[in-house]
This record gives structure tokens, C-alpha cells and sequence, in this order.
């Protein structure tokens, strides 16, 4: 397994510098907000800039592992809304991204975003569902893997456990498209606990990433949640994929948590060796 920070951890520091951090603390990846790219349209950067993103990623010896948190902007998304021109919208920017992991050599793209997916009305669960569909096709075509994230049900209401995604997922179907767990979602939405889940679902291949946060919302260490069990069952079952760290809540600031989750986890694995 391969530790990623996802980087609005430390989105007050250059590009560049966040790269430069990260590859300092011993994370092999950096997971990417496309947000923190472009506050408004980061479906849009333009080839000169990507290039310049992955290139300031290797001069740093860090690999950008994927994307994530892929519809805040721009505002107004949602991939369950009755509103075709919306939705055709949405679709386009999600295409765009996958695009973007694509040139910068990311090989995944995790989809969270919880408001722009709430169910409301009849029918937005199947247009949820079909939106999953066309997208799985592009990602196959782009050689990436998109991964449906459940979230709790304080969060969302479409795909709140990793056996619902994971039902999603079966349906339709294509290689590219997987689920995966959040441990502070698991922690906040599921009857198991997560080493339980993964115990239970690594072996089906639908899982293929791994979120490392607290249920409180910061890193791991600094709450209440154990990973040692959680980093075990990923041993193993010689899960190779990328665990991207991901606090919410960021004790003391963006770098301090950073540094202090990289080294807990180094800590954890060298008690497991």
C-alpha cells in the first residue's frame, strides 16, 4: 500500500511547495482537490498548466495518485437533478476531469461529493445510477479507475455504505468503476467497523482506495478510531493501491496535521512489520 495527502490539507502553499512537503513527510502521493487548482473552473486548465503540475510533482519525486472532491466547483452540479441541462452539465465537467487526472498521470478519481448527489424526488436514484454508467465508459476509454465513495447518511443519501456502492457498482458492470472506503465515513454510517468491512469486501476486487481519517473528522491519531486493525487486513490481503490521508479538521494547522498523521502511520506499519 502507498500513502497519499490529499492536498487541501495544504492548499495555502504553492503547488509546487505543497509537492515539496508532501514527498519531505514520506507520503508517496498527493491526492488532488481539483478546486484547489481553480476555484471556479478546474475541469478547464489549460495544457500548459497541467504540464506544469506534473512536472513540479516529479521534480519533487511525488506521484499525484488522483482527484477528489470533483464537483465543488464549479457550483451548481448534480448528477441526480431532474433538469437535463444540468445534469448534460455535470456529466461534461466530470468528463473534463477525468481528462485531467488522465494528463496528469493520475490513475483514479474518487466521487464524493455528497450535495451534489442527494435523492429528493422519484427517479433521481436511476439518473444517479446512469450518470455512473456513462462515466464508467470514459474512464475505461482513459485508462483510469473511478471509484464510487459511500458516505454516511448524515452526509448523503445515495450509496451511504460500501454494500450499496458496491451493488452499484456490480450493476453496471464495467472494470472501471470501483468502490472504496472512507473510514470516517465507515465509522459514522456503518453497522461494521471498517477492518471489518475490508476483511469482508477486499477480497471481491470492487474495493480500490482507501480514505485514512478519524470519524471525528481529523487525521488518523487524533481521535477515537484504531488503525492498526484497519492497515492489518490491508496487509493481508496485499491491498497495492493508495491509502490517501484525508482530515477534515486540521489540528493544529494544514501542515502540523500532516506531519503528524504521516508519521503515526509510518508508525503503525513498522509496528506491523
Amino acid at each position: 500500500m502507498r500513502l497519499a495527502l490529499c492536498n487541501e490539507v495544504l492548499r495555502a502553499l504553492p503547488f509546487g511547495a505543497q509537492c515539496d512537503m508532501a514527498a519531505s513527510l514520506g507520503y508517496a502521493g498527493l491526492e488532488i482537490a481539483p478546486f484547489t487548482l481553480d476555484a471556479e473552473a478546474p475541469h478547464r486548465l489549460p495544457a500548459t498548466q497541467r504540464l506544469a503540475l506534473r512536472r513540479a510533482a516529479a521534480e519533487a519525486g511525488i506521484a499525484i495518485s488522483g482527484l477528489h472532491w470533483l464537483l465543488v466547483a464549479p457550483a451548481g452540479l448534480s448528477i441526480t437533478t431532474a433538469d437535463p441541462a444540468i445534469r448534460a452539465r455535470t456529466l461534461d465537467v466530470i468528463d473534463r476531469l477525468i481528462g485531467l487526472a488522465a494528463d496528469l498521470g493520475a490513475g483514479l478519481l474518487v466521487h464524493g461529493s455528497p450535495a451534489q448527489r442527494q435523492v429528493v424526488a422519484t427517479g433521481d436514484a436511476a439518473r444517479a445510477e446512469d450518470c455512473m454508467a456513462r462515466i464508467a465508459g470514459w474512464a475505461a476509454a482513459s485508462g483510469v479507475t473511478y471509484c464510487l465513495e459511500p458516505l454516511a447518511a448524515c452526509e448523503t443519501n445515495w450509496a451511504t455504505t460500501v454494500a450499496e456502492a458496491a451493488a452499484i457498482v456490480e450493476r453496471i458492470g464495467s472494470p472501471a468503476l470501483r468502490t472504496m472506503l472512507d473510514v470516517s465515513a465507515a465509522g459514522n454510517g456503518e453497522a461494521e467497523p471498517a477492518a471489518a468491512l475490508l476483511e469482508r469486501w477486499l477480497p471481491s476486487g470492487l474495493i480500490a482506495h482507501i480514505h485514512l481519517n478519524d470519524r471525528n473528522r481529523r487525521a488518523p491519531g487524533q481521535g477515537e478510531d484504531r488503525f492498526a486493525p484497519i492497515l492489518a487486513v490491508l496487509r493481508r490481503h496485499d491491498y497495492a493501491g493508495w491509502c490517501g490521508v484525508e482530515p477534515f479538521d486540521y489540528r493544529p494547522d494544514g501542515p502540523g496535521c500532516a506531519a503528524f498523521a504521516a508519521g503515526y502511520l509510518r508508525g503503525v506499519l513498522e509496528s506491523l512489520a
